[in-house]
């Protein structure tokens, strides 16, 4: 099997949240969604697990941040950076909230940061394929 990631959240309304994370381009797994959990996935090797307080509470006994704090920070690769504006976009207009921080501009490398209906903290990322290869390193004045 090859590796992969599964990213756990929780989630206070399922549906809203699924309908969140499709907007954004993620698509439902069926095999692995049931009305406590659904299998939203963003590559071959990235799936996000939307879980019900209940059902997250059944894998861990640690309390559930609030909305307004964050455990982690994660980030998305992004093929453009016209894709990393339009990311922030779909979260702002799908219930989340656009350009929590950012965007970050370093010429070669651009982010911008939304969060989910639930506070969950994303970063779009778009890095130059040739400075993400090697091939080229980014000049002091961009890193």
């Amino acid at each position: 099997m090859a590796r992969m990631i599964f990213v756990n959240l929780p989630v206070t309304d399922l549906p809203r949240a699924m309908v969140f994370y499709e907007a954004l381009g993620f698509t439902n797994n069926p095999q692995f969604t049931d009305e406590t959990a659904a299998c939203m996935v963003w590559s071959e090797a990235i799936h996000v697990m939307l879980l019900t307080h209940d059902k997250w509470r059944s894998f861990t006994d640690r309390p559930i941040p609030p909305s307004n704090q964050s455990e982690v920070m994660l980030c998305l690769s992004c093929e453009s950076r016209e894709e990393v504006g339009k990311l922030n976009d779909l979260a702002g207009q799908h219930g989340g909230t656009a350009h929590v921080q950012g965007p970050d501009d370093h010429g070669f490398m651009m982010s911008n940061t939304f969060a989910d209906p639930d506070g969950h903290i994303w970063e779009a990322m778009w890095m130059d394929p040739a400075v993400a290869s090697g091939e080229v390193v980014p000049s002091a004045t961009e890193a």
